[in-house]
């Protein structure tokens, strides 16, 4: 009898960490991901619950933080097993991973220049992992694994990656393991696209599933349709632009950002766009949309005719990157007709803090939420309605108006997980993941009635026997 765990993403929505234990003993992690939020660095610094020495293969469904924000804290504590995910992925976890390293080694070090003047040096701990750790990471086995094609990775057990829709790379992971008294299959959805996003391609169904365990982000309710979407979107651009003010969009560095590049450039290309300056004011989101390029066959239909008509997917005149800090200051000497697209996308740190800080103030300015806001982070706060907010130990009074286009997000909505379950043709349990409890309760009511079938929220560590 196999067993399954979940480590993270248990009734949560981030720190994504699945252990699948088979009956031979083969131990299989799915994803290793970052707890985010306010004070969930202490859960990151926490043990993880199971050996890491004692896991023989870690398979990733995509490169977001909350999915391989961990693996070099688990490389640090034992793990030398292999790796498993699409080449993009890996491509785009280095992204992520070495600037999440670089960004805790610089908030170590300011800490401890300002408690060394306290005399208080050793209260500040170190950070959860350096960039030599992920560098280490690199250095295990990895095994690319190719949409639709099974791929051997212990006896008697083969997976199969699917195209998510989720972003670049992003993948269902489906185990087939022979080694059970039957044969069983167990489908980890990972992150699951919305079908009306404007970059990935359509989500890929699979056939069978003895046990499913879905993410349940957007189980509670569907998105807008996309032509509301956008118009809501281009509107909100146009009104502030027209209005001699500035836009800033909290975004986040992988596919939501591409995304938005997508519609700005094609309100370019349509004469749509008033005249302005769009700044992408994130070195990992400018490496990501590199990569995205690169890899322009695995997304949709519309980025690729953009690539084949101008020969880049993303870039128009009007589009500046700036990469250093200096570049990054400059965007402030701009009174009006600039769009800010920065980081982070929950606005828990990054350049974003920044351009709030000189902007939100401004009742000419707009920012437009383009994504989901986990709750206790600063992005959550203003979505809620927030007059005030302390930024730099500065109260800000926001005066800026607030925009949220929950239709961007790149996440499948209720109708949309329910649509991939209904395509499965041998759906056996049902296990929720990846989602706030509340909304996995009213999901859990969509899939009785949809689907005639009942489903279980997972809590943290429970033992799941298959």
């Amino acid at each position: 009898m196999a067993i399954v765990r979940s480590f993270g993403a248990a009734e949560e929505v981030t720190g994504s960490c699945h252990l699948l234990k088979l009956r031979n003993g083969v131990r299989i992690l799915v994803d290793c991901g970052m707890f985010q939020g306010e004070g969930e660095d202490e859960k990151n610094r926490q043990p993880f619950g199971f050996d890491p020495k004692k896991i023989d293969v870690l398979l990733i469904t995509h490169a977001h933080l909350d999915h391989v924000g961990r693996i070099p804290k688990l490389v640090k504590e034992g793990f030398d097993g292999i790796i498993v995910a699409t080449k993009a992925t890996f491509e785009l976890a280095q992204v992520v991973l070495f600037d999440s390293a670089k960004l805790m080694e610089e908030e170590y070090r300011t800490r401890f220049r300002k408690a060394q003047r306290r005399g208080e040096e050793k209260s500040v701990p170190k950070p959860l992992y350096t960039v030599e750790d992920v560098e280490d990471t690199w250095l295990l086995t990895h095994i690319h694994a190719k949409y639709d094609k099974p791929l051997k990775i212990a006896k008697g057990v083969k997976v199969i990656f699917r195209n998510a829709g989720h972003i670049l790379g992003s993948a269902t992971v489906q185990i087939d393991c022979k080694e059970e008294k039957r044969p069983k299959t167990f489908v980890f959805s990972g992150d699951l696209g919305n079908r009306n996003d404007l970059v990935m391609p359509y989500i890929e169904y699979v056939p069978k599933a003895d046990a499913l365990f879905i993410e349940s982000t957007y189980g509670d309710r569907n998105h807008k349709n996309t032509k509301e979407t956008i118009a809501e979107f281009k509107d909100a651009i146009r009104k502030t632009l027209l209005n001699r003010g500035n836009v800033i969009i909290p975004s986040f560095a992988i596919e939501r950002t591409q995304e938005v590049l997508c519609i700005l450039k094609e309100m370019y290309r349509k004469r749509e766009l008033p005249r302005c300056k769009v700044f992408l004011d994130s070195p990992m989101a400018i490496k990501a949309t590199h990569l995205f390029s690169k890899y322009h066959k695995e997304l949709g239909p519309k980025c690729n005719l953009f690539y084949r008509e101008d020969g880049d997917v993303f870039d128009f005149p009007w589009l500046h990157f700036t990469c250093d800090v200096e570049d990054s200051k400059r965007i402030n000497e701009i009174e009006r007709g600039a769009i800010i697209i920065a980081g982070s996308g929950m606005c828990t740190g990054g350049r974003i803090l920044h351009h709030f800080k000189n902007r939100l103030w401004n009742e000419r300015n707009c920012v437009i939420f383009v994504g989901y806001q986990a709750e206790n982070t600063l992005g959550r706060l203003i979505v809620d309605g927030a007059k005030w907010v302390r930024i730099y130990r500065e109260d800000i009074r926001i005066r800026a108006k607030i925009y949220t286009i929950n239709g961007f997000s790149a996440h499948a909505d209720q109708r949309g997980l329910l649509d991939w379950m209904a395509h499965i043709g041998r759906l056996g349990k049902i296990y929720l993941i990846h989602g706030e409890k509340e909304k996995q309760s009213l999901f859990k009511k969509a899939i009785r009635k949809r689907l005639g079938k009942k489903s279980h929220i997972v809590r943290p560590k429970e033992k799941i026997y298959i």
